[in-house]
């Protein structure tokens, strides 16, 4: 940041240096020009032709110097066939012209006819009153004056310049070194969150670096979150593997005749809770993923196709809005909701009916919500019975083929995504409804 402010600073006054340096050495020089001119307006307005024909002032021209020999200022007049008439400071020099124009204007240029001495000149032709000859008058000076007045110029230029750029750099470089400097705070304070010194970046900070902070703090609770999740669910499965481990055990020490089954019916639970905190450490795992968006309608659409083929018998509808979006792992929703239809088809009568609702904004601030409601014509669940269901293993109907893990993993997975599922009785069907209700992605 430094080097590049340094380096346009450096661009822009060197050009604006460049245009105010064109600008006054114009300036200069124009006025050194004007002076010039003055001299030689005067010497046309004091000519005139003596008898011999030659020019000759009516007054001496006022400046001293014209009068002093390579003073650095001089005057000539000249004109074919007639012999010059120079100003004193001459002495025996002639001013020579570079070209000879036919024009009656006046012109300038710089000429450096005499040797170590380089001139600014000044002429004009013209004819004088009752003569033929077409006169040219000329007013030189030496141009030492001029260049000193421009080197001194342009010393000042450099001068005032680079004391400027050098204060505006430095300037930068505090302002740099200055408003970055929290960040070197908050790399201390990270050090310390990953040395376990803190829990959170909690310096005082400006209020330009104060959302990053915060975002940084969310994303160490999150991570914290994720961690406790973690040895929760590795506690949990554990002990869940403990129990049926222990029975094992004890029947293989006591030889028991039932041996065989016990073994298949324990191994069959320790497979459940495997297969729960499986499904559900697969959902934290992809809740990771940067916002993840899954389109409502096309996982509708797939599953009812896949259940109709598993349960022909069973009518399914689908109807609402076809554009909702929710935050959420494609996957994750395709198993949710086919747990969720899949259940409704064995368990209900003969039809299935999910509806995708309008999204509901959320409060200021706060994420809106899609609702997703499945709903099926068999006989419902008591009221009592709703919350029991969700529990793991837990089964109304054990007549038919199931593990009893799929409203758990429902209910686990929805809460990963900060949305809920609750199950409620449906008013057209009769049967069940299940509210599943989801983050809207907007």
């Amino acid at each position: 940041m430094i080097g590049i402010a340094a380096l346009w600073i450096l661009v822009l006054l060197a050009g604006g240096g460049i245009a105010l340096d064109r600008v006054l050495n114009a300036a200069i020089s124009r006025n050194f020009d004007d002076q010039l001119g003055y001299v030689l307006n005067a010497m046309i307005a004091s000519a005139e032709l003596d008898t011999d024909e030659e020019v000759r002032f009516t007054r001496p021209l006022g400046d001293q110097r014209f009068l002093e020999p390579a003073s650095g200022l001089y005057y000539q007049v000249s004109g074919p066939g007639h012999e010059p008439f120079r100003s004193r400071s001459l002495w025996d020099r002639t001013l020579t012209s570079p070209d000879r124009h036919s024009d009656l204007d006046t012109h300038t240029y710089d000429s450096k006819q005499f040797d170590y001495e380089p001139l600014r000149v000044m002429e004009r032709d013209l004819r004088l009153p009752g003569s033929q000859t077409i006169w040219r008058f000329e007013v030189a000076q030496a141009r030492n004056g001029l260049d000193e007045q421009v080197a001194i110029l342009r010393r000042t230029l450099v001068r005032s310049f680079a004391i400027l750029a050098l204060g505006l750099i430095v300037m930068s470089a505090l302002q740099a070194t200055f408003g970055l400097w929290p960040l070197r705070k908050v790399r201390r304070q990270i050090a310390a969150v990953r040395g376990g010194e803190s829990s959170r970046v909690d310096a005082r900070l400006p209020i330009e670096i104060a959302p990053m902070v915060e975002e940084l703090n969310d994303l160490l609770a999150h991570n914290e979150r994720q961690a406790e999740e973690a040895r929760r669910h590795a506690g949990n499965l554990a002990h869940a593997l403990k129990t049926p481990l222990t029975v094992i055990m004890n029947e293989a020490t006591a030889n028991s005749d039932d041996l065989c089954r016990t073994v298949i019916r324990e191994a069959t639970t320790m497979r459940r809770q495997v297969d729960h905190h499986l499904a559900r450490a697969r959902a934290v795992g992809r809740r990771g993923v940067a916002q993840s968006v899954a389109a409502v309608w096309p996982s509708l659409d797939a599953v009812e196709r896949a259940v109709s083929r598993l349960y022909p018998d069973v009518t399914i509808d689908l109807d609402g809005n076809r554009d909702a979006r929710v935050r959420i792992e494609r996957q994750d929703l395709d198993e949710m909701l086919g747990n969720l239809i899949e259940n409704a088809a064995k368990y209900g009568g003969s039809r299935v009916f999910a509806t995708v609702c309008p999204e509901k904004a959320g409060a200021k601030g706060a994420v809106g919500s899609v609702d997703i409601l499945i709903e099926d014509d068999g006989v419902g669940i008591p009221e009592g019975q709703r919350q029991a269901i969700f529990e793991r293993g837990a089964r109304l109907d054990t007549g038919k083929p199931g593990t009893g893990l799929g409203l758990a993993i429902v209910r686990d997975v929805v809460e990963i995504y900060g949305g809920t599922v609750a199950l409620e009785e449906s008013e057209d069907l009769g049967g069940l409804l299940v509210r599943l209700t989801l983050p809207t992605a907007g």
